[in-house]
């Protein structure tokens, strides 16, 4: 299964519209996932769903979860999974030696 394939398959699945989009020449997806008129509740136990699916597709076809705009508050939680544990932990290492006092960007990759 290709990438959009299963991209639609989760949307299906899950009960969401998802809008995708990307550049052809570096391989970037982007995937919008649509409330519409979904109430509250339901739009956000579909939104961590989908965003579990859609992350898990990618990894396990060689992808990454983010590409252009870093990992953020939204990914964090996949960031072990994505790229490792130990590589977190030299993250942070590096983060807590530049940024003692945790004032750069705090509580976008960790929390």
């Amino acid at each position: 299964m290709g990438l959009l394939q299963g991209v639609h398959e989760i949307g299906e699945r899950v009960g969401l519209r998802l809008l995708s989009f990307g550049h052809a020449g570096d391989g970037n997806v982007h995937v919008n996932l649509m409330k519409d008129d979904l109430p509250d509740d339901l739009w956000q136990e579909c939104l961590t769903e989908a965003q579990r699916e859609l992350y898990h597709l990618a990894l396990s076809l060689g992808g990454t979860i983010t590409g252009e705009h870093g990992i953020g508050a939204t990914r964090r939680g996949y960031l072990a999974e994505a790229i490792g544990p130990e590589a977190v932990a030299i993250m942070r290492t590096i983060k807590d030696a530049i940024d003692p006092l945790g004032i750069m960007n705090p509580q976008k990759v960790f929390a």
